[in-house]
């Protein structure tokens, strides 16, 4: 049996039919083609998969695709900002906070959800917020400090009133929807 969903994706409405079971992750990665989000355990243990549904972080290997109908969400491909790769992303770059890259997506969506909740947290809710994300290769420090730079960042840019730090400063390449070089 099918379902005829409508969500918000990335700032776009979109309009999909799906059977009861499918989860979100699968909408994602195999209908919408937003592959950026990961799966990981498949058991909602490992954070790989972390999207934010109406601004708060969940992992999508859990949640069925027909409970996001009227509802808002925001991938990892949702962080691109003009073409460009978003403040928060360009941070965990410039922090060396991606080794093999594979819990960044999802690292980077509970960071998200924090920063706009708190745009100046403390190292212990920089702790709390990426809890349920393992990463194996980074030790975590290199996050924490990736999500301190882009919260610094912010708050510079918003005192000044500035532009976009990252486009501005570092040429990153420019980015489609799904998050791909064009």
């Amino acid at each position: 049996m099918t379902h005829e969903i409508a969500m918000t994706i990335n700032g776009q409405r979109e309009q999909v039919q799906v059977p009861a079971g499918m989860t979100l992750l699968e909408l994602l990665r195999e209908r919408l083609h937003l592959t950026g989000t990961k799966e990981g355990c498949g058991i909602g243990e490992c954070g790989a998969c972390t999207v934010l549904l109406d601004g708060a972080p969940v992992t999508s290997c859990l949640i069925l695709a027909v409970e996001c109908d009227g509802r808002d969400v925001r991938t990892v491909e949702g962080e691109i900002e003009n073409g460009r790769l978003s403040e928060l992303q360009r941070a965990f770059i410039d922090a060396g906070a991606i080794q093999c890259g594979f819990c960044t997506p999802g690292m980077i969506m509970s960071a998200r959800a924090l920063l706009e909740r708190n745009p100046d947290p403390s190292d212990e809710e920089m702790v709390e917020a990426i809890a349920g994300n393992l990463c194996r290769c980074t030790g975590y420090q290199a996050i924490l400090q990736a999500v301190r730079l882009a919260a610094e960042r912010a708050r510079a840019r918003d005192a000044t009133g500035g532009g976009h730090l990252a486009s501005d400063r570092n040429a990153s390449p420019t980015l489609d929807r799904k998050g791909r070089e064009r």
